[in-house]
């Protein structure tokens, strides 16, 4: 269902989401912004308040309540987008900045 909520939410599945960001391995959750965060939580939540509300039952229905629930928060993303003209989707992450070819060479050589 998680997949379902961010595709709804951010157009992206967790596994897209990480390549946007460059990671790996790592949590997604730990490399997003405040705004990421803050539409991803508006995801789960409005799914659970669905699921609370329609009592699905099996998986088809549970999805659909996970569709609906992202597309709360997909909406809201899309209306901040448009009055900030900026996206909330962002490549940035909190990875440490890799060393570069030359300096690794630089302090071998010293």
């Amino acid at each position: 269902m998680t997949a379902e909520i961010s595709k709804a939410t951010f157009g992206l599945t967790p596994s897209e989401y990480k390549e946007v960001k460059g990671l790996k391995r790592q949590n997604l959750r730990d490399h997003m912004n405040d705004l990421e965060m803050i539409f991803s939580m508006l995801g789960e939540a409005s799914t659970t308040a669905i699921v609370k509300t329609q009592n699905p039952s099996g998986f088809v229905e549970n999805k659909k309540a996970a569709r609906q629930g992202g597309s709360v928060a997909g909406n809201a993303r899309k209306e901040l987008e448009a009055k900030t003209g900026q996206k909330v989707v962002s490549s940035n992450n909190y990875l440490p900045k890799s060393k570069t070819t030359k300096e690794i060479a630089s302090k071998k050589n010293a």
